[in-house]
């Protein structure tokens, strides 16, 4: 049984704490409407604001089928990069809204021009959705921007961003990193974080089961390497690659074994595991020491991929 008494600090509890006062860990029992208000009024009551100097303009992206939300930040009259951000939420929650104020915070810090993805959700739409569109996004950013184009997103975004990453290999324009902060990749359940943090507070293995089960309507997708980047056999001529985990978290894992293939395949890869912090913990980045930190590592990663100065 882990102890999370000693292993998580008064700062990390004050903001669990308070993230279940807007977020109970129950709310997988409820309705996926009810899932979303609770989720969105959670966003609301962590919002920080935007840094002085940043704007933002929503717009969107056609596709053949669908028009993509898209919001995009910007700062600097002419930034040396752009960061395609997609959110976290299971899949099944969040928006341009959820990690507005991160975007912008990242916008600012980096001075570099980020877009927001609003990809669709489930279980209104199920897997490739999402996928297609942040495949989508990535085009569209490729064929407007002159400038290099990363990846960066959390949780289900990180997911996202890493099958973009996989899928967009052979491209002519492709991403030129990825930053991945507390990413589902889809690991071996039966062994390391999964096993030793299975009841982790703010994400459970029984929360991973129900998104996965949501995201897919029950569909067996074993092998799907848009569903897993973990489930490809091909790790080789991936971008360079930071990966960024919470330690008290049941998909920690993920990261060090990504890691570590990718570097077996002769790539870079970096890979930070955050001490006593946990899942979700980018909204905890103005009050926890921690988390503070981690957001610096996080700026700093993607200044620097953009550059293409990340010391490995």
């Amino acid at each position: 049984m882990t102890d999370y008494k000693t292993l998580i600090d008064a700062e990390t509890w004050a903001f669990i704490e308070r993230t279940n006062s807007y977020y109970p860990p129950d709310t997988i029992d409820y309705t996926i409407t009810q899932q979303r208000a609770i989720y969105d009024r959670m966003c609301r009551e962590f919002f920080a604001g935007y840094p002085q100097g940043v704007t933002a303009e929503t717009s969107s992206i056609a596709t053949p089928t669908y028009h993509i939300p898209i919001r995009i930040y910007r700062t600097a009259p002419q930034p040396a990069a752009t960061v395609l951000y997609i959110h976290g939420g299971g899949f099944i929650l969040g928006g341009l809204d959820s990690h507005d104020d991160v975007c912008a915070e990242l916008c600012a810090r980096t001075g570099y021009e980020v877009i927001s993805v609003d990809y669709r959700l489930a279980p209104e739409y199920l897997h490739p959705a999402a996928f297609d569109d942040a495949m989508n996004a990535s085009a569209w950013a490729a064929s407007t921007r002159e400038r290099p184009i990363l990846l960066c997103g959390d949780s289900a975004g990180g997911n996202l961003c890493a099958a973009v990453s996989h899928a967009t290999r052979g491209h002519a324009k492709r991403p030129v990193g990825q930053v991945l902060i507390y990413p589902g990749l889809g690991g071996d359940r039966s062994k390391g974080s999964y096993v030793t943090h299975a009841e982790a507070p703010m994400l459970t293995m029984r929360d991973l089961e129900f998104y996965k089960h949501i995201r897919t309507g029950g569909a067996d997708r074993t092998g799907d390497v848009t569903l897993s980047a973990l489930a490809d056999t091909d790790f080789a001529n991936l971008p360079p690659t930071v990966l960024i985990t919470a330690q008290c978290d049941p998909l920690s894992s993920d990261g060090e074994t990504y890691r570590d293939l990718v570097i077996a395949a002769g790539g870079r890869a970096t890979w930070f595991e955050e001490p006593g912090l946990v899942h979700g913990y980018l909204r905890a980045r103005h009050t926890v020491g921690r988390a503070r930190e981690s957001f610096t590592r996080i700026v700093d990663a993607v200044a620097a991929l953009g550059q293409g100065s990340w010391r490995w």
